[in-house]
C-alpha cells in the first residue's frame, strides 16, 4: 500500500504540471489523491485541510510578507539607483566594470530586498541600457544579471532562508542568515570572475584574459588573507595587541584614502558623495541583521523594521508617493499569497509522505546505494539540481527537506550546513528553462531570447557548481561565521 501511495503521488504530480495545473494546487491535488490510497474522502480533505491552516500557523512565517513588501518598497523606492552608483565607485574600474557593477549591486540589493526577483528586475532594468551603450553583448549581460540575482537568496536577510527553517523543524533562523554571507558572496566573486575571464576573452584575447583573471586572482586571495587574519588575530594575540593590530590597519585604510584624495580632488570627493547617498540604503543590512545578531529583535520583527525604514528611506528620497503606495502593497499581497498557498499546501504534503514513510524509504535506498558521505552529498545534489530544473525553490525545499535532512544528519551534517547546501543548488535552477523565474525577468528586461542567452549562462553555471561543492564539502566556509558568534 506504501508503495501504491509513492506511485499516486509522483504519478499524479507529474501529470498536473505537465498540463499546465499550477503547482500550488498540483501540490495540493497529488496530496489529498495519495491520501485516498490509505484513508476515506472526507478524512482525507478534512486532515488535509487542517495540516494547511495549522502548517501556516507560524510566527516565523509572518517575517515572509513583510520582506516581501520591504523589498517591493525598495525596488520602487530609488534604492537600486544609489547602490548601482556605490558599485561602480567600488568595482568600476575593472575590465568588464559594468558587468561587476551588475553583479556587485545585485550582491547589495538582493542582501537588501531578500529577493532575487526583485533584484534580477530592479538592477538589471537600471543596468541594461548603460551595458548597451557601453558596447556589451546582450546575451552576455543578461546572464551575468541572472546568476547575480540569486546571490540575494543567500545573503540575508532570506525569504528562501526562513522556509528551510520550518521546513527543518525550526533550526535557528539567525544562524541560517550569518552562514549564507560567505557562500553568497563567495558565489557573486565567481561571477565576476568568469564575467571578466569571458569579456577578456572577447576583447584581449587568450593572454589578456590570463593577465586580467590572474590580477583578479590576486586581489581575491589578498582580501581572503586580509579577512582571515582579522578573523584569527584575536586567538593568536593578547586582546590589547589585537586592538592595536585593528587600529593600524584601519589607520592604514584611512591614509590609503587620504593618499587618493590628495592625488585624485574630485573623484574622491565623487567617491565620498556616492557612499553618503548610498549609506541610508546600506544601513538597511546593519540594521536588519545587526539587530537580530544582537538579540534586539527576532528575524520576524526585523522584517517589520525593514519594512517601516524602507517606506521611510523611499519618502525622503521622492521616489515613492502615496499614490504608489496602494499598488506596492497590493502587487505585495499577491506574492506573498501565492507563497503561502506553496507553504501551506507543501506542509500538508509533507505530512502525507511522513504518513506513507516515503522520508524512511528514501533515506534507506540511497544508504543502501553507499555509506560514504562524499558520495551520499554528491548523489542529492544532483537530485536536487534536477529537480530545481522543473520546481520552484519554495516547493523544493519544503518538499525535500523533510526527505534529505535525516539522511545528512545521520551522516554528521550540520542542519543548518544543508540548508545553505539546498539553497545554493536550487539557485541554479532558477536561471533554467522550463519555470526559471530569474531566466524570464533577466530575458525580459534585456530584451533577449531564451535561446540566446543559454550559451553565456553555461560558464555562469559552471562557477555556481564549482562554489557549491566547494560549501558543501568544506563545511566552514558556511559555519565558521555563525559559530564565532556564538550560534
Amino acid at each position: 500500500m506504501e508503495f501504491l501511495g509513492v506511485i499516486v503521488l509522483v504519478v499524479s504530480f507529474i501529470f498536473l504540471l505537465v498540463i499546465g495545473v499550477p503547482i500550488a494546487f498540483s501540490i495540493g491535488i497529488s496530496g489529498i489523491l495519495t491520501m485516498l490510497v490509505t484513508i476515506m474522502p472526507l478524512p482525507a480533505a478534512t486532515t488535509f485541510a487542517q495540516r494547511m491552516a495549522t502548517g501556516l500557523d507560524s510566527f516565523a512565517l509572518l517575517a515572509i510578507p513583510f520582506f516581501i513588501l520591504a523589498g517591493n518598497i525598495m525596488n520602487k523606492g530609488g534604492i537600486a539607483i544609489r547602490l548601482i552608483n556605490f558599485a561602480r565607485v567600488i568595482v568600476g574600474r575593472w575590465p568588464a566594470g559594468l558587468a561587476f557593477v551588475n553583479v556587485f549591486a545585485n550582491m547589495l540589493f538582493g542582501a537588501i530586498s531578500g529577493s532575487a526577483a526583485a533584484s534580477a528586475s530592479a538592477i538589471g532594468s537600471i543596468m541594461m541600457p548603460e551595458l548597451n551603450k557601453e558596447g556589451y553583448d546582450k546575451n552576455f549581460s543578461a546572464a551575468v544579471n541572472i546568476t547575480s540575482a540569486t546571490t540575494g537568496l543567500s545573503i540575508p536577510p532570506s525569504n528562501i532562508l526562513i522556509v528551510y527553517s520550518l521546513a527543518s523543524g525550526g533550526v535557528s533562523i539567525t544562524a541560517l542568515f550569518l552562514a549564507g554571507y560567505a557562500p553568497g558572496i563567495l558565489t557573486g566573486l565567481g561571477i565576476m570572475g568568469m564575467a571578466l575571464a569571458m569579456f577578456s576573452y572577447k576583447h584581449f584575447g587568450v593572454k589578456g584574459m590570463v593577465r586580467n583573471v590572474s590580477k583578479f586572482l590576486a586581489v581575491l586571495v589578498a582580501l581572503i588573507l586580509v579577512v582571515v587574519g582579522i578573523y584569527k588575530v584575536k586567538s593568536l594575540v593578547s586582546p590589547g595587541a589585537a586592538t592595536a593590530i585593528y587600529g593600524g590597519l584601519a589607520a592604514i585604510f584611512v591614509a590609503g584614502f587620504g593618499y587618493y584624495a590628495i592625488k585624485h580632488k574630485q573623484g574622491a570627493k565623487n567617491a565620498l558623495k556616492t557612499f553618503l547617498d548610498a549609506l541610508p540604503s546600506l544601513m538597511m543590512l546593519v540594521i536588519v541583521i545587526g539587530g537580530i545578531v544582537a538579540g534586539f529583535f527576532t528575524a520576524t520583527e526585523a522584517s517589520a523594521v525593514a519594512v517601516l525604514y524602507a517606506l521611510v528611506l523611499a519618502f525622503i528620497y521622492r521616489e515613492l508617493t502615496w499614490k504608489h503606495l496602494p499598488d506596492v502593497i497590493l502587487r505585495s499581497v499577491k506574492t506573498t499569497a501565492f507563497v503561502l498557498l506553496l507553504v501551506a499546501t507543501c506542509i500538508g504534503l509533507s505530512w502525507i509522505m511522513a504518513y506513507e514513510n516515503i522520508p524512511q524509504n528514501v533515506s534507506e535506498a540511497l544508504l543502501a546505494l553507499s555509506d560514504n558521505k562524499f558520495v551520499i552529498l554528491l548523489i542529492i545534489n544532483l537530485i536536487l539540481l534536477f529537480v530545481g530544473i522543473f520546481m520552484d525553490m519554495t516547493p523544493a525545499v519544503l518538499i525535500f527537506t523533510p526527505i534529505f535532512l535525516p539522511i545528512v544528519t545521520n551522516l554528521g551534517l550540520d542542519p543548518i550546513h544543508f540548508g545553505i547546501i539546498m539553497v545554493l543548488n536550487l539557485s541554479v535552477g532558477l536561471g533554467t528553462p522550463p519555470v526559471g523565474s530569474l531566466l524570464f525577468i533577466g530575458c525580459s528586461v534585456s530584451d533577449v531570447k531564451i535561446e540566446t542567452v543559454v550559451k553565456p549562462l553555461l560558464p555562469m553555471f559552471a562557477v555556481m557548481i564549482v562554489v557549491l561543492l566547494l560549501v558543501t564539502y568544506v563545511p566552514e566556509i558556511s559555519l565558521w561565521l555563525p559559530k564565532s558568534l556564538g550560534f
